[in-house]
Order: structure tokens, then C-alpha cells, then sequence
């Protein structure tokens, strides 16, 4: 491995690039050393605060830490503290986050106009998906008068932007309360009624069942699930197919309603993913309405990137992979 020095000249260099591209969002990725020439390692700010995600035991290198924590305390507006979360240490608080510099920590930020709660420490990720900004801005557009089931919804952003676009009602699901409790507090900071916001602590596919035999129905459903994960009542694993996901909750979709797919799968190639997806849309009531990008702060911009994604996300530009998908129901074909 390089010298500490060489390192961070690098890693700095690409975050200088990055604000000269504009990347001035509250919540925005400044380096992604996978692609960007230090694996491991990922910049992100959210707010005043910078989080170092570690993914690689970096945190045992306490120079190339000190050096980036000052560095960006001195040249980075408006950064006031940084968080160092190491992402497989065996000690939680590691995992969970400590600060190296400053001692305060943002308690919500802003995109697009709407207000997300945000706890740094409340998990080993920052808790808010950079990847998925463009899907926010796609629901705030779309979402008026919606319907919307938002499904894994972890703290809920993706269902918060589909209330603030204007939808009429909004259900999101997930296993952990403690996650959905973000969900309600960036709701409520964004003064929206709170009758047309339902929390619902639960297993997808035992709620997905409970859909179906109540014939509830939506105009709008998010199917964003982590890559793999297993209860009593059924397993998950994006690299292996997102079908029977989609089969499970395709039949609570309102007629010329949405169906939002997202598979973060690394190693699943966009190609394989498109062929999933197209075998689903071989009948006449599935259609694939559009496919939507993530955003360059997180790809690294065509002058910063060093090094690509094990498997190929072509036509997609990331492995978090986001379909847009048009359902008509059989029911209401004439």
C-alpha cells in the first residue's frame, strides 16, 4: 500500500474534484474509494458533519484518519464535525460510529426541498441512502394523489418524498420499530397530515399475504429490499432474483399503477437483471416504464474513476439497479 502522504493527496484531490462538479447537496458523496482509487474507504457529508465509512480495517490506520479529519475540518465549508464508522470492527460503538473531530452531529438535513431525520450513530450505515436521490426526486414528481406502499422502508425516506409530492396516503413497512420511528419524526418535520402516514412493524411476506386477502390496493409500490435476509416466513437474496419478490406484492398494485424495483445485488450484472425483468414483462400486464440513475457524486464522476464494479450494471450506471415498472390488472382489461 501506498504511503499515508501519496493517499490522501489522492483522496483529497478527488474530493476538490467533486465540489468543483457542484456537488454541494446537504447529503452527498465526496469519495468512493472503490471506484476511485482507495478501496474501502467512502466519503460522505451529511450536513456540517463528514462520515468516513470504513470498510476495510482503515481505522487501524490512525494517521490516514488524523490526516483527513484536519484536513477537512480546515477546507471543507460548513463541516464541522467528522464520524468515523467502521463497518466490520468486532466493537459496535466502531461499527455504529465515533466522532474524530468536532462534537456535534446533525440531527436532520434537506433534499429537494424536504426535511429528513437523521441519526449518524443509529446503525452501521448513515441510516440515508445517497444512492437512491434520484428515486426521492422521481416520487416527489409523480407522487400527488398516490396511494403508496413503500415495502422494506427502513427509516423511511423514499415514503416521506412520496408524502411531500403530494400523496394521499402513505404506508411503510419494515421489521425494525426503531427504524420506522425516523420515518414518523421526518414526517412530522415536514408538517404532513398525519392520517395519511401508517407505520407498519412487520415480515413482507406475511403482510404482503394480509394485502392480498384484504384486496387493498396501491397506486404506487416501492420494493426495496437488502440483499439478503431470512425469517420464518420467507428469505431474500437479490443476487440469486427479485421474482418472487415482485410476484409476492404485484397483485396489491392498482391498475396503470407504478412498481418500483431495486436490486443492490454487487456481483448480479445489469444485463442479468434486465433479463429478470424482462421475462416478468413477457405477458401484457407488466411493462417496463423506465430505468433511473444514480447519482455521479456516488458513481465518481468520468475523471475520478479508477476502477470498476465487479460485475457489469450496464445498462444500469451502479449496482443499485432501480426499474420503474408499469402494472395493469387482469381484472380490468376489457
Amino acid at each position: 500500500m501506498e504511503g499515508t502522504g501519496n493517499s490522501t493527496e489522492k483522496i483529497f484531490s478527488v474530493v476538490v474534484q467533486h465540489l468543483a462538479a457542484g456537488e454541494t447537496a446537504e447529503a452527498a458523496r465526496l469519495f468512493n474509494g472503490f471506484y476511485e482509487g482507495y478501496p474501502g474507504l467512502v466519503i460522505d457529508r451529511y450536513g456540517s458533519t463528514l462520515v468516513l465509512l470504513d470498510h476495510d480495517a482503515i481505522y487501524q490506520q490512525t494517521e490516514l484518519i488524523r490526516s483527513i479529519t484536519e484536513w477537512s475540518l480546515a477546507h471543507l465549508p460548513g463541516v464541522k464535525s467528522v464520524l468515523l464508522k467502521s463497518r466490520y470492527h468486532e466493537d459496535q460503538r466502531l461499527r455504529k460510529g465515533i466522532l474524530v473531530g468536532g462534537n456535534a452531529l446533525p440531527q436532520e438535513i434537506t433534499e429537494f426541498g424536504v426535511r429528513y431525520a437523521l441519526d449518524l450513530q443509529m446503525n452501521q450505515d448513515a441510516g440515508f441512502y445517497l444512492d437512491t436521490r434520484l428515486l426521492r426526486r422521481w416520487l416527489i414528481e409523480h407522487g400527488a394523489g398516490l396511494r403508496v406502499l413503500n415495502t422494506f422502508a427502513y427509516t423511511g425516506s423514499l415514503g416521506v418524498a412520496a408524502g411531500k409530492g403530494g400523496a394521499s396516503q402513505v404506508v411503510q413497512t419494515d421489521l425494525s420499530r426503531t427504524f420506522l420511528e425516523m420515518a414518523r419524526r421526518s414526517w412530522s418535520l415536514n408538517g404532513l397530515p398525519a392520517d395519511r402516514h401508517q407505520l407498519i412493524v412487520g415480515d413482507f411476506f406475511r403482510f404482503a399475504g394480509r394485502l392480498r386477502s384484504q384486496s387493498r390496493l396501491f397506486d404506487c409500490v416501492i420494493l426495496d429490499p437488502p440483499y439478503f435476509s431470512t425469517t420464518d416466513a420467507g428469505k431474500v437474496d437479490l443476487q440469486h432474483g427479485t421474482t418472487r419478490l415482485v410476484n409476492k406484492i404485484r397483485p396489491v398494485v392498482a391498475h396503470e399503477g407504478w412498481l418500483i424495483v431495486i436490486n443492490n445485488a454487487l456481483f448480479l450484472t445489469g444485463a442479468d437483471f434486465m433479463s429478470e425483468l424482462e421475462r416478468l414483462c413477457q405477458g401484457q400486464y407488466l411493462v417496463l416504464d423506465s430505468i433511473l440513475p444514480v447519482p455521479l457524486d456516488v458513481t465518481g464522476y468520468p475523471e475520478t474513476i479508477v476502477d470498476q464494479p465487479p460485475a457489469d450494471p450496464a445498462p444500469f450506471n451502479h449496482p443499485t439497479k432501480i426499474a420503474v415498472l408499469k402494472v395493469f390488472r387482469k381484472d380490468q382489461q376489457k
